[in-house]
Formats: C-alpha cells, structure tokens, sequence
C-alpha cells in the first residue's frame, strides 16, 4: 500500500502545482473515516481507496480526480456524507465523489433494479465528468485483484460477470486497453475456471518450448525493416488468453487449431513509417487475406489507432502484427485517461460522443431490464464500419443492420424508416451489415416504428427508441378508449363538462395533461365514481346508487319478451346472454326454455326444439357472463384482473385456470355483470392493462 508521502510525491511528479496540503487532508480524511474496517483479504479498509489513488497516478490524472479516489468510499462505507465532502474538499471533489458512489437506500429492491438504479446514476454523472469513468474503472480493477480474497463463490461469479458485461466494455470504449484486458482475465478466471487453467496452462507449456521462438520473430521483423532503412521498435508475446478462449468458443476450434496466438507490436517514428513498414512486411512475407485493417486512416471511436495485419511466417506460423506510432501506442493502451494527462479538461469528441448514446438509453429505457440490456448493447466491443452516401462514418456493432444504422445517423431518421440500399442495392432491413458497406436509408413521412424490427435490431439506442415508439402508440390507442369512456362519465355528472372543469379535474387527480387522465381511464386506473367527483366534487353524494352506477346493490331482475306467460325459462350455460345480446330460445316439451345468444353454436343441435324470438324486458338488469383472459406469467397478474373487476363493480362468481403454459396463463372468468355495455367495458380495461396479453368474450 501507497504511503501518504509516497502518493503525494508521485503526483508532484507530474504535477508540481498541485496541492500538497489538499491530498494529504484527503490521504487522511479516509484514514480516519474507515478506521479499523477490514476487506475480505484482511488488509485495513483504507488500503482500497489508496490503491486505487495510485492507479490515477500511474494515469497521471489531476489531483482533484487523485482526492476522488481516496474518498470514493466514505460516503457508502462510513458515516461522511456529501455535505461533509464538499465542506472539507470543495464542490468539484464532492460532485465527482458523487458520482462514483452506489446509490443508498436501495438494500429492498430486487437485484436487476438495484445494479439498474446504480448504473442509471452513474451513467448520468460519467456523461457530466469523464473524471467519474476513470475512478470507477480504477475502483472495478482493485477489486478485481483482490476479489479472490471473497469466499462466497456466487458473489465472485456476480461481481465477475458485472465486470465482463459492463466494466470491461466501458474500457475499451475509452480505449484503456490495459485495463480491459487486465479485467477480463481476472473475470475469465471466475466464469470460466476449468478453460482459465487449460489455456494459461497450454501457454505456459507453449512459452516453455518454443526455444526463444518470440524472439527470434521479433528480430527477425527488425532485421527487415532496418534494411530497409526504418528504426523502429519491435516486441512480441502471446495473445490473451480470454481472446484465445472468444476465438475458440466463436469459430469452435481446439487450441490446437488457432494459429495466431503470437502478436508482435512494431512502434515506428511517424505516421508514414508505419505505412513504410507495413509494405516492406507485405514483400518480405505473405499476408493473410481479409487480415488487414487500417485504424490510422479510421480510428475507432475510442481513438485507437494502429495497422493491423497477420503474415504467415516461417512453418507456416501465422503472427499478428501491430504498426503504431509511440504517440498512438500510449492513447491506445490507456486512451481517454493519455489524452487527459496531456490535455486536462479537453475531452475528444470522437472518444466520448458515445456517452450521449447512453444517455438517450437512460431516458427512453422503460424498467431496469430494459436498461440493463440497451446499455450491454451500446458497450458492446466488436464493430464494423458503415458510411452514409455522402461519406459520413458511424461504427456499429457486428451483426447490425440498416435499422441499426438509421438510429445511429438520428433517432427521427429511425423512426421515419420504411426501406434501404446497400451498396446501391435495394436489401431487407433485416440485412446485417459488412465492413466498408455504403448505407442510404429510404424514408416516410407518416412511417412510425415497427415492433418487428426488435427482432434484428442489435444496438442499445435502436431498441430504447424503437420500445418507446411502440409504448407510446399503445398509450395514444389506449387513451382513445378512454376518451370515450370519459364521454359516457361525463353525461352522467349533473353539470356541463368543459375545458375548465377538465383542468381543474388534472388537479385533483395529479395530472399534467388530458392526455393523462383519457390514458388512466381506458386502463381502468380510476374508478368512474373518481371522475366524476374529480369533475363535480361532491356530485356522487346525491345520487342514488342507481343512477351512481351502483347497480349490484338492487337485485337482479330479469325479464324475457316473447314467452307465455308462467312459463319458466334459464339462461345458456354456453353462451352465457346478458342484457343487450340478440337472444332467441329453444323449447322442449316438459322442459324450461334455453335462451341463448343469437349466434350460440349450441343453436345447431337444438334443430328439434321449437325456436322462439325473444327479447329483454325493458327493467331487465344483472346476468352472468363469461370472458377468456390470457395473463403473463408474472406476480401481480392475478392481482391487477381482480381490480380491473372491483373497479368497474363486477363480481367474481367462479374464475379457473383452464391453461398454464409460461408465459402465459388463460383463465375462464363467470362475472355478474349489469349488461353487455357493462361487459364490453370491462374487457377494454382488460386490453388496456399491462398484465393482460388477450381478453375476450367467451
């Protein structure tokens, strides 16, 4: 662990200006705050905080960032608050502290909302401070080092894949290339143990008998290079062991079959040796096709820069081979944090234009799922290039498609989609997309987001807008059925409804717009008793409970047109009539009269039985009906149908689970109803619910 005067001098390295007295306030600010607090290694707390301090120094980063990091755990872990930073340490310090710190008070949610929650805060603060990226990956990769010291292996494996999925992406897309690699490694080892040990294992038997091999590549790439006049720099090594263990489970090869586990990195003075350099290896030995990229003429969108190629050497040995500039060689493995040291405050914007992607994610992400999942898609590491027709450059995740791209250029240009050329060729918009492909988007004025494309979309940003296009469609359609609803309320209040009460109502009630309030009718989020005193305060306490809408506290009473009088009849069983249907009724000799519905499929065996044209009596009022409702398969399904019911004053007579089949769950629902519109009203609310995937009448 860093001594105090030992930390304060590697910044004054680099720093001279920086304030000494500040860092040691802050060395010791943490000291005392986490006391006698132990890590799982049994090391003192403190030690953490200090390490990672000494990570920002190896980055060479500004002393407010080095203070961050000392005191990036004392608001979660003791009992400093923001206030108590920002006291001591000033506002840009407690604002990046901030950010880096989990959100508290969230113990009680569910593990996804939890991570979601944290990963929404600190995706916001990293986009306000870059500062805030480069402490947490230095937090993430001590803990890293340190996280077989953990005895719960579940917790390790979590921690793990956390860090594959997020840490290591977020990395890469700010090129500290050392970082990501140093993160996948050590999560390797925990998700993969058995193929860990096995390719570390052949490596080390592979470094033991290649005789010096590596090196003898190594100068033998210099030796070539030197005679044609170039000084350059020339190490090699094996490749990484989680990208060996990628290319085996992608391409299914044992090791035996990857060839070109060895890499060599070549460093020249200037752009233009590199390129020098790479003609005279393409004359000395045979490149490999499709081996060769240029990231100098086209960065990445991290700023990476470097040639890429891969020779077959001597024996038919493939080696991949790196040509940079040294310039490019320090961006390259530590990237934003190697801009930073150099110029302090002055972001790239080709490095970081990406976090505005994240941020459209954060907004238009409908539950934690939802955000997890966008924001694992938007980190993703392997892309491909694609251009616009003018030339314009987006970088992409392989795999993506013109859907993919047309988000990318805009979200509008997105959501206005209707086709697409592909070099000039019409194409499906399904069509993944190569390396290199020139992409024109065909666009509709009144064209809107189809729910199909989240089939093959593979990008964070598509799939947030295209999920908010979609839930904002069935608002607008649910709010619809509202509106009409909220017509037949409003008839009932003992007043003219107009614009004035209709806002004063939104007041009431909570609510910003009338959209709002047709949106909570239709999806049966308000009882009409609710709106109505909302409109007209006080208007339900002097209606009766018929004319309130109260009908299940009269008694049912049924009466049938058309049969002789004391003749006794009941309802089908089949097709369960009530009020309002079109009915008709068989009659059999010594036997009650069957009404049924007007297109009952019993009719058909009723051939023999005398048919009688009937109707409903004009007092006729209460009956049961039946309804089929397919519910997903999720806790509070059940809940959220039986509230549909009590709010639109409905009674449960039998409900079954006729089929269970994840994700879903059809039950067969008897309700006491007062008559068909009162039926037909409850299954709009049954459609308009989340937890309900169909409703009908059965």
């Amino acid at each position: 662990m860093l001594r105090q005067y030992e930390l304060v001098e590697r910044v004054k390295e680099y720093d001279p200006d920086a304030d000494e007295a500040a860092l040691n306030r802050a060395y010791v600010y943490t000291v005392q705050k986490h006391g006698s607090q132990k890590r799982a290694s049994g090391d003192p707390y403190f030690s953490h905080p200090v390490e990672v301090a000494g990570l920002m120094t190896d980055l060479k980063l500004d002393q407010e960032t080095i203070m961050t990091a000392l005191l990036h755990d004392t608001v979660e872990d003791t009992l400093a608050t923001i206030d108590d930073i920002e006291a001591n340490f000033g506002t840009d310090v407690a604002r990046l502290v901030d950010g880096v710190t989990k959100l508290s008070k969230i113990e009680q949610m569910p593990e996804n909302e939890r991570a979601a929650e944290n990963l929404r805060k600190f995706l916001l603060a990293m986009s306000e401070d870059i500062r805030v990226l480069l402490v947490k990956l230095g937090d993430r990769l001590h803990n890293m080092r340190t996280l077989h010291f953990i005895s719960n292996p579940e917790k390790r494996r979590r921690i793990a894949r956390e860090t594959m999925d997020i840490y290591a992406p977020l990395a890469e897309r700010v090129g500290m290339y050392e970082y990501m690699r140093e993160m996948q490694l050590l999560a390797f080892e925990q998700l993969e143990p058995e193929a860990y040990k096995t390719i570390t294992g052949r490596l080390a038997q592979l470094k033991m008998q290649d005789g010096g091999q590596v090196d003898a590549v190594a100068l033998a790439i210099k030796q070539a290079l030197a005679e044609a006049g170039l000084q350059v720099e020339v190490s090699g090594r094996e490749k990484h062991p989680y990208s060996i263990w990628r290319k085996m489970a992608e391409r299914h090869l044992p090791f035996e079959q990857v060839t070109d586990i060895f890499a060599f990195r070549v460093v020249c003075a200037d752009v233009g040796d590199c390129y020098r350099a790479l003609g005279v290896l393409h004359q000395v030995w045979q490149f490999i096709p499709g081996k060769f990229k240029d990231y100098i003429s086209t960065p990445k969108n991290n700023g990476y820069r470097s040639l890429h190629t891969s020779l077959i050497y001597e024996n038919s040995m493939r080696v991949e081979v790196q040509i940079r500039t040294q310039e490019m060689h320090r961006t390259n493995e530590f990237g934003l944090a190697a801009h930073w040291a150099y110029k302090q405050g002055d972001r790239p914007d080709g490095q970081v234009g990406w976090l505005r992607e994240l941020l459209d994610i954060v907004e238009q992400s409908h539950d934690p799922d939802e955000l997890l999942e966008h924001t694992r898609l938007a980190i993703y590491q392997d892309r491909i290039f694609a251009f616009t027709p003018k030339g314009a450059l987006f970088q992409l995740p392989k795999g993506a498609t013109a859907v993919d791209f047309a988000y990318a250029v805009h979200t509008d240009l997105g959501g206005q989609t209707v086709g697409a050329k592909i070099n000039g060729r019409h194409m499906p918009l399904r069509t993944p997309l190569g390396n290199g492909d020139v992409v024109e988007i065909i666009k509709g004025e009144r064209a809107e987001p189809q729910p199909s494309w989240l089939g093959f979309v593979v990008t964070g940003k598509a799939r947030a807008a295209i999920r908010r296009a979609v839930r904002q469609k069935e608002r607008a359609e649910v709010a619809e059925i509202g509106s009409k609803l909220f017509e037949e309320i409003a008839d009932r209040v003992p007043a003219k409804i107009g614009k004035k009460a209709i806002r004063e109502a939104l007041k009431r009630l909570d609510m910003e717009e009338p959209e709002d309030l047709m949106f909570a009718v239709g999806a049966a989020k308000l009882t009409d008793r609710e709106v109505m005193e909302a409109l007209v305060p006080g208007c339900t306490a002097e209606m009766d409970a018929e004319q309130a809408g109260d009908w299940t506290k009269r008694e049912h009473a049924i009466s049938i047109r058309g049969l002789t009088a004391g003749v006794g009849f009941e309802l089908g069983e089949c097709c369960h009539p009530v009020p309002g249907d079109r009915i008709v009724g068989l009659r059999n000799p010594g036997e009650l009269v069957e009404v049924h519905t007007i297109d009952c499929i019993e009719l058909a065996s009723g051939i023999d039985s005398d048919w009688l044209d009937l109707s409903w009596g004009e007092q006729s009022v209460g009956a049961t009906g039946r309804l089929r409702a397919t519910l997903y398969d999720r806790p509070g399904a059940l809940a959220e149908m039986a509230s549909i019911f009590g709010q639109n004053m409905a009674n449960i007579t039998a409900l079954e689970l006729s089929q269970h089949e994840h994700p879903f769950g059809v039950y067969e629902v008897d309700l006491e109803v007062q008559d068909v519109a009162h039926l037909t009203r409850i299954l709009s609310a049954l459609r308009a619910s989340d937890a309900v995937a169909q409703a009908e009448r059965v």
